[in-house]
């Protein structure tokens, strides 16, 4: 798409990562379009495992490049989402059904492993439907391509026959980067066993390469084999280099776990007269232990899991951020995502285009960043929920509509959504976690004097009016807290339960004046029977 000038140009100098990974691809054609007539984006799917946002993460940081791409220049793009279906299944993985059934089919491709899930015909159909159903669930334009189709259907046979051609040049590449004892059963090919249909490790030997045949051994017996048109696949590195030089992929992105992968898939690539693409290695998605996650091991969050608790804008604002920085991926960093992703969005309208490409919004939503903003914050929904119990959404509505006059599902949708998001969050996760401390002695003092204040305010006061309120109090001495904070700490942990917590002001608005008495009343009497049994006033 044609974008105006003043785009272009800011784009063309924007520190954005987007727009860094870009330019690279404008200095990789500098004089327009390649002959194929467009720049081919690409993303890989093991379909050993279920999808997970790792996987629904490296398709949206390459759709980003792709339309930071598109500001930068008006070459035609396309991405194809690439599952390598023809893979053997090495193991089982441990967060699927029918573990025994599978392991009956270890060594043979995905695509030729019954589905644990009894629904599709094999199991690489079954996550590669999934693939396709999250893609596809948050819009991007993709094309989605099997690597058995590929191989089966003799697309490949061309790049085969390149292979054999150039079979001792793969092999220096790779040999010296093994281990001895596997450098006496590598093969950049890898045949399909006539007999078993498993996916053989095995030393082959070139018969003809325009023929595509290769002589081995299976289970005693020498094969002579074609290995077009699905009598073969090939080994990880050599099947990405080959791929790349295959379909013409310009610009691919791998994680950090796989710079040795890009690099002697780099070379192979050269060996077989292309030049490898574009890309950059981005850091790991770890788990709340610090473990990466894993497809098969069903650790950190599903997409599933992360569209209960927060919107997918908050996804995808916690990917775009620092790609090249180790990230932890689990359910607390939810609602900071969320109020991080609002603020960044509330900030864009009155930003000059130089810092609009800068901000994250800009990227998730490619420019076209929706107008409007929260009159609360997510954190303080939570906090709203906290003291209320057992809420149901009507009843949230109920306060929100004393902070926000006329207030309505319909005119705040984005609000009313989040409010579902929070009621999840909060029993899921918070709810088991709260737990009101009885105030000590110089607190209880406070609070009496903070509901003192808030009984002789006049109706219709401001978050601003009730947040000097509790400021004044906290910054007295008389009541002995050495640091601001500590008061802030204790109007937490005695009213709402919690170590952290909102801006008191707005959350004593939003939740009512009465309301918020009352919960200082109950903090108190709880002083006053702890008070009674330890001998304290």
């Amino acid at each position: 798409m044609t974008e105006t000038p003043s785009l272009r140009d800011a784009a063309l100098a924007s520190k954005a990562w987007p727009y860094e990974e870009a330019r690279k691809l404008l200095k990789r054609y500098p004089h327009g379009a390649p002959e194929k007539g467009y720049v081919l984006f690409e993303t890989g799917y093991g379909p050993s495992g279920l999808p997970h946002i790792g996987t629904f993460n490296e398709v949206l940081r390459t759709t980003m490049v792709r339309n930071a791409f598109h500001a930068l220049s008006d070459v035609p793009t396309r991405l194809i989402a690439f599952s390598d279906d023809m893979d053997g299944l090495r193991k089982v993985p441990d967060n699927v059904p029918n573990g025994a059934m599978l392991r009956e089919h270890l060594g043979k491709p995905l695509t030729q492993v019954p589905d644990p899930f009894g629904k599709f015909e094999s199991f690489a159909h079954h996550n590669n439907a999934m693939l396709r159903d999250f893609l596809d669930r948050f819009g991007f334009d993709y094309t989605f391509a099997s690597s058995t189709d590929y191989y089966r259907g003799g697309k490949f046979d061309d790049a085969l026959r390149n292979v054999l051609r150039h079979y001792q040049a793969i092999m220096d590449i790779m040999l010296p980067t093994l281990r001895k004892e596997r450098q006496l059963s590598y093969s950049p090919v890898l045949p399909i066993s006539p007999k078993s249909g498993i996916v053989l490790q095995v030393p082959v030997e070139v018969v003809d390469a325009d023929a595509g045949i290769v002589r081995f051994e299976d289970e005693g017996e020498t094969i002579e084999q074609s290995i077009l048109s699905g009598g073969a696949k090939l080994q990880w590195k050599v099947d990405w280099a080959m791929r790349w030089v295959a379909l013409g992929v310009d610009y691919e992105m791998a994680g950090k776990d796989l710079i040795d992968s890009v690099t002697q898939s780099s070379k192979i690539a050269r060996a077989l007269g292309a030049r490898p693409p574009e890309g950059f290695n981005y850091e790991m998605f770890l788990d709340e232990n610090g473990e990466k996650i894993s497809k098969s091991k069903g650790n950190g969050l599903s997409l599933e899991q992360w569209l209960t608790y927060g919107p997918q804008e908050s996804l995808a604002f916690y990917a775009y951020r620092e790609p090249k920085k180790a990230k932890s991926l689990h359910m607390g960093v939810i609602p900071r995502a969320v109020d991080e992703y609002w603020q960044f969005r509330g900030n864009y309208a009155g930003q000059a285009i130089e810092q609009r490409l800068g901000n994250p919004v800009h990227h998730i939503h490619d420019g076209h960043v929706p107008e409007g903003a929260l009159p609360v914050t997510f954190g303080l929904l939570l906090n709203l929920v906290g003291v209320m119990g057992d809420a149901q959404r009507e009843q949230v509505w109920g306060y929100l509509r004393n902070y926000v006059p006329d207030a309505t599902p319909q005119t705040h949708p984005d609000l009313d959504a989040l409010i579902g998001h929070a009621l999840a969050y909060h029993r899921d996760f918070v709810a088991p976690t709260l737990r009101r401390r009885p105030p000590t002695p110089h607190e209880a003092a406070a609070l009496r004097r903070l509901d003192a204040e808030l009984g002789v305010l006049p109706e219709g006061a401001s978050a601003e009016d009730i947040q000097n309120i509790v400021y004044a109090i906290g910054k007295d001495e008389a009541f002995g807290f050495t640091e601001l904070r500590d008061w802030f700490k204790a109007l937490y942990q005695t009213l709402l339960g919690a170590d952290q917590g909102p801006r008191m002001g707005s959350f004593i608005a939003l939740y009512g004046v009465e309301n918020s008495r009352k919960l200082i009343a109950e903090a108190l009497s709880v002083v006053r029977t702890f008070g009674a049994t330890r001998g304290v006033d």
